[in-house]
């Protein structure tokens, strides 16, 4: 099976931007997909080989790559050695991890056992890190949104307050550009227009 380009800019951001260890393997970030076979290590052929001939979409995904590694490293809110709690640490206000409907409202459980609902939104609180620092403090970092919409059809997700400022696009797989370094920041406030599958 081929995977369009958003595909899989939305496969690796799915995983870079989840907690845990992000396993790739070479050549992922270029789409060396061995045609799906998990046991290609005893094939000496095309099937394992690398061509590091790249194409322009090939050196595109590679620079989003990078740039989603960046943000993970500079980020402690996406590596996170304690797992959520979903209640606030030490008096903060947010809960460390709030999942969200597209109205910005917060999930039910009802909303959870709902078979058509297909966007969800994981607001990550950068001062609900349990995790310790080298030198024993506790670590903070920004508020986080990040947003999955996979509807077949394109849709609005209302911004919860993003303490007075408006929140900044960091990445958005259905505009790979977005956030990249030398393009004018874009800020979202109010509602986020999701591209169908992004």
């Amino acid at each position: 099976v081929q995977l369009g380009e958003r595909q899989k800019r939305n496969m690796l951001a799915t995983l870079l931007l989840s907690q845990g260890v992000p396993m790739l393997l070479a050549g992922d970030p270029r789409s060396h997909s061995q045609q799906g076979n998990n046991n290609a290590y005893c094939q000496d052929n095309e099937l394992s080989w690398l061509d590091w001939d790249f194409s322009d979409a090939q050196k595109a995904l590679v620079d989003f790559v990078v740039r989603l590694i960046a943000l993970r490293k500079a980020h402690p809110a996406f590596r996170r050695r304690s797992f959520f709690r979903g209640v606030p640490l030490e008096g903060d206000a947010l809960k460390d991890v709030s999942w969200l409907r597209p109205d910005g409202q917060e999930m039910t459980p009802d909303d959870w056992h709902h078979g058509e609902n297909r966007c969800v939104g994981m607001l990550m609180s950068g001062q609900g890190i349990a995790d310790l620092g080298p030198r024993g403090e506790r670590e903070r970092d920004d508020d986080f949104l990040l947003l999955l919409n996979a509807h077949p059809q394109d849709l609005d997700f209302t911004l919860v307050a993003a303490g007075g400022a408006p929140w900044q696009v960091m990445v958005d797989t259905a505009h790979p550009g977005s956030g990249a370094a030398g393009q004018p920041a874009q800020e979202a406030t109010g509602r986020y227009p999701l591209t169908a599958r992004s």
